[in-house]
Order: C-alpha cells, then structure tokens, then sequence
C-alpha cells in the first residue's frame, strides 16, 4: 500500500498550457502500464493544449468552473463532474474566462501527445 498525504506531490513543469497552470503529481505508476494521478490548478481561463493519451484519462472536477472539449463538442464543467477520455481521443481542458479550476487526472499507460493551443 502507498499513502500520499494531501501536503505531499512533486511540482511538475509542463509548457503545453496557456494561462498560469500548476501540476502536482501525486502518484506515479507502479508497473508498466500502471496509472498516474495529477492534481492540476488552472487559474483564470487556463487550458491544456489540444493532446491525446495513449491510455484511459479520467478528470475528477474537484472546485471551480471548467470547459472541456474534443472537437465535436465544448461542455461547461464543474466540481462534482466526472469526464472520461478514451485511448487516443484527441482533447482539451481547463477553466472558464473569470474562474479557475481544480481536477485530479488519472491516466494510464504514459505521457500524452500534444498538439497545438486551443483556439
């Protein structure tokens, strides 16, 4: 068993990201394949570039307001909500104009692949 206390993570730096984003990566995975968990910040109107994993994402929105979308279709988030990612399914996320947004993702498999910023 592996326990993280909620002071505990690694700051990570990313520059796929517009806007003022912190990532906190709380666990790594523990075998090949293995899942990761991230804890994620944006601040007001941040957002991922367009990306796409090579595994499962799933984002627990945990407080504020967000927007999520894949191309087919952009969707208001908020805390509470649950967004599931299939394995290459090319997206974005992060938070409204005027809020910020906090989530937990969890992923499998290793790192995304990034395209550019959303327009």
């Amino acid at each position: 068993m592996i326990l993280v206390r909620s002071n505990e993570g690694e700051s990570l730096v990313d520059d796929a990201f517009s806007g003022t984003v912190d990532l906190i990566s709380k666990l790594t995975p523990q075998q090949p394949g293995g899942m990761s968990l991230t804890l994620v910040r944006f601040d007001d109107g941040g957002l991922t570039y367009w990306h796409e994993h090579p595994g499962e994402q799933v984002l627990v929105i945990l407080e504020g307001k967000g927007r999520v979308g894949d191309g087919h279709e952009e969707c208001q988030i908020a805390a509470g909500d649950i967004i599931y990612t299939a394995p290459g399914e090319k997206h974005w996320h992060g938070a409204l104009p005027g809020h910020s947004m906090t989530h937990l993702s969890i992923t499998t498999v290793g790192p995304p692949k990034r395209y550019g910023a959303v327009e």
